[in-house]
């Protein structure tokens, strides 16, 4: 019977997170590179020094939003594959 099984199977789950977790990677990374050249160009095109460094710290803040993405990404796939294969 499928109840009576003793070792569930969690590979659906496994990649359904897996799906999931390359699904925001990459809308992620559209949104952030989009944002990284607006913010360039506003940086670029900006007569005001104050304004000039606001695109700066907007800058820094996309950048390192993106790699706070892929670390987690890189993060969520090692505690995954961590789950014991008797699991499996």
């Amino acid at each position: 019977m499928l109840f009576l099984d003793s070792t569930p199977n969690i590979a659906p789950i496994t990649e359904l997170i897996t799906t999931w977790i390359h699904i925001g990677q990459a809308l992620v990374g559209s949104i952030g590179a989009l944002s990284f050249i607006f913010a360039f160009l506003w940086r670029i095109t900006s007569v005001e020094a104050k304004s000039a460094l606001e695109a700066k710290q907007w800058i820094q803040r996309i950048v390192v939003g993106t790699i706070g993405v892929e670390v987690a990404g890189a993060l969520v796939s090692i505690l995954t594959s961590s789950v014991p294969a008797s699991t499996h």
